[in-house]
């Protein structure tokens, strides 16, 4: 809690006296507490945000290790299953155990940013800038081999924007290999069979996000898709400034027959990424990061995307496609701005045999490689899964089950402020409640997050700083507070109730409580009522000014001050500061008594504090008759002896 305003006294911690000199006070803190409070409670709509916020801890050395310098551009390389990090940095790569507790760091030459850290074989694949001669080393225990200049493998310049992708001996990149010549950005097969590149005109200004290899059920449609946002071709005012594409190559695609698509992707098609709200008028356009979510049951078309978008106030939403619904799209719409009949191969259809793409395909898709269908999220509604005022930046998926069995998709969300949102969906309810539940603070420098790499096997997850690299268990249950109440109020399903403590699922032997009712979770446990709050006492004198400080630990919650059956002071959800106050400007008889700040959440309500207001002159009147009691006690036992001697001595 920020410190109180001078001169005036902060009620919910140590005892005291408030002289009634505060009264005569000039400053109008009433008026100040009730502008903080008001622009406190007016930031944007209360459930789209976190549940509660905490600040992962951690051990040093173990969960948080220092870079011992400042790296202004890194990348991230983890392995799943494995308890060391990779992080490349400027003129080095730096590694991490976590379980063992060692760092280490490999020295490359000087002006080199690393922007590419990439298993190979026994060794691992790391390129850079190199002082703008991009180039690779191999990295094989403590042992370091320049691989010498390789064009596509890694930019000019740390800030363009680069995507590298690897498929067995392929490579793809979006990288130019040229620093002053091939200004339009290309995506580029560039190690492989034929060297292939998208043409100049069917993007505008691309931004690349993510790309990847889906094998589908034939190996020659094995496709290639990538995300990415671009300029907005319809430049009316109203129109936004980008918008939001998935492209589709197939990934066995030899070419074209004449020379003007011989070196080119025949198979290219781009179509539009649709995020909006119709029941809200929201729109988000422009595409920030993408994850993949492989079907459990290793059904392509059922991987879910899951892409984080923001639009021009930097409010953010999440939408969830199938790649299913993104194949169908390709497969059967119409080309934009083409009113013939499509040539048979169509566009986009991806040949057996390793069969040229005929060239009046090829021109027909190059001139026109927009598909007239957009994609839209998955769902009956079409409409994202969530919005919020946040301004996500990064997304990363887990599929777990709970103790009894039941699906979640847990979703981490990096925000443009440092900190990592945990938002849960239910994951076989078709209308399940998505639910924000905690806000992580990772680091123990507060910084934004760089980078992020989710560890399914391990239940890990790694984020960097400029600064330092963290390792935060997704099984954070020591955060929750107030019993079992507040155990399953959080809704964590990584967590439940055993033995009298909140545990993670996974560190239990035996079955522990997880309710299955998210709208009154509470209900499960064996006692219906909260505990109380604990009795805390003050003595105030009259006419004194004062506040009582609630702190409000679930921003879902409803936080009241009642006072002799009546409610003085009431913080709604979204209420942005950390306690909700409630402020006396003069303190007159019927302010003395009783206080309780309750915490109202659906259905559940808990006492969070309990204050008794007392005279200072009744306090003092008290502690008086005790000491006046006291000396006559002592009196009279140091007098007794005296008597009783006397008296036998007569």
């Amino acid at each position: 809690m920020t410190p109180p305003p001078s001169r005036c006294t902060a009620l919910g911690a140590p005892r005291a006296r408030v002289s009634s000199s505060l009264a005569r006070s000039r400053f109008p803190l009433r008026l100040l507490l009730q502008l903080i409070w008001t622009a406190a409670a007016s930031q944007g709509h209360p459930k789209s945000g976190p549940r509660i916020s905490a600040v992962w801890k951690g051990h040093a050395g173990q969960d948080h290790v220092d870079f011992g310098s400042t790296e202004p551009h890194t990348v991230l390389f983890h392995e799943p299953g494995s308890s060391s990090v990779w992080v490349g940095g400027r003129n080095r790569v730096y590694v991490f155990d976590f379980s063992k507790g060692r760092n280490a760091s490999v020295r490359t030459d000087c002006g080199n940013y690393i922007t590419l850290l990439e298993k190979q074989n026994e060794g691992l694949l790391a390129c850079g800038t190199n002082a703008r001669r991009p180039s690779c080393w191999i990295l094989v225990n403590d042992s370091v081999e320049f691989l010498g200049e390789r064009k596509g493998y890694a930019p000019f310049s740390p800030d363009e924007n680069s995507l590298v992708l690897f498929d067995g001996d392929e490579v793809y990149s979006t990288i130019r290999k040229q620093e002053y010549n091939g200004k339009i950005p290309r995506f580029r097969r560039i190690k492989g069979e034929i060297e292939l590149y998208t043409s100049d005109t069917v993007m505008q200004n691309p931004q690349f996000i993510k790309a990847t290899i889906v094998h589908q059920d034939q190996a020659y449609d094995d496709k290639i898709y990538y995300f990415f946002r671009e300029d907005n071709p319809d430049k009316n005012p109203e129109a936004p400034l980008n918008v939001s594409r998935v492209a589709q190559l197939c990934r066995g695609d030899q070419g074209g027959e004449s020379s003007l698509s011989v070196s080119k992707w025949n198979t290219f098609l781009k179509a539009m990424l649709v995020c909006s709200d119709a029941s809200t008028n929201k729109n988000f356009n422009r595409l920030q990061d993408v994850f993949l979510l492989p079907d459990p049951n290793g059904q392509w078309k059922d991987t879910r995307v899951y892409g984080v978008f923001s639009n021009p106030w930097n409010y953010s939403a999440v939408c969830v496609y199938s790649l299913g619904d993104i194949d169908k799209v390709f497969c059967t719409s119409s080309l934009k701005g083409y009113h013939s009949s499509l040539p048979n191969p169509r566009p986009g259809k991806c040949l057996p045999d390793r069969q040229p793409i005929p060239t009046e395909t090829f021109q027909v898709a190059d001139s026109h490689p927009e598909v007239v269908q957009r994609v839209e999220p998955m769902g009956p509604l079409k409409t994202p899964l969530f919005h919020s005022k946040f301004h996500y930046q990064k997304v990363a998926v887990h599929r777990m089950q709970a103790s009894n069995g039941e699906t979640f998709h847990v979703l981490y969300l990096t925000t443009d402020k440092g900190t990592i949102h945990k938002v849960v969906e239910p994951g076989e309810r078709e209308h399940g409640l998505v639910f924000n539940i905690l806000e992580i603070q990772p680091f123990r420098r507060p910084a934004a997050i760089q980078a992020m790499s989710l560890d399914a096997d391990r239940r890990k997850l790694y984020v960097n700083s400029q600064w330092e690299v963290s390792q935060v268990p997704l099984d954070l249950c020591e955060v929750y507070t107030g019993g079992c109440h507040g155990c399953l109020m959080a809704r964590d399903p990584y967590c439940g109730w055993y033995q009298d403590r909140c545990v993670s699922i996974y560190s239990s032997q035996e079955p522990v409580l997880q309710s299955i009712n998210p709208v009154e979770p509470h209900k499960g446990c064996p006692n219906p009522k909260p505990e109380q709050a604990p009795l805390q006492k003050v003595s105030l004198a009259q006419n004194s000014r004062y506040y009582l400080s609630c702190p409000m630990e679930s921003r879902h919650a409803t936080y009241s001050w009642r006072h002799e059956n009546r409610v003085e002071q009431s913080c709604e959800p979204g209420h942005q500061s950390p306690s909700c106050i409630l402020f006396i400007e003069n303190l007159t008889d019927l302010h003395y008594g009783h206080y309780f700040c309750e915490a109202q959440e659906g259905s559940y309500l808990r006492e969070a504090q309990h204050w008794e207001l007392l005279r200072e002159d009744s306090a003092m009147t008290s502690q008086l008759l005790g000491r006046a009691c006291n000396l006559a006690t002592s009196l009279w036992l140091g007098v007794l002896p005296t008597l009783v001697l006397g008296l036998l001595v007569h």
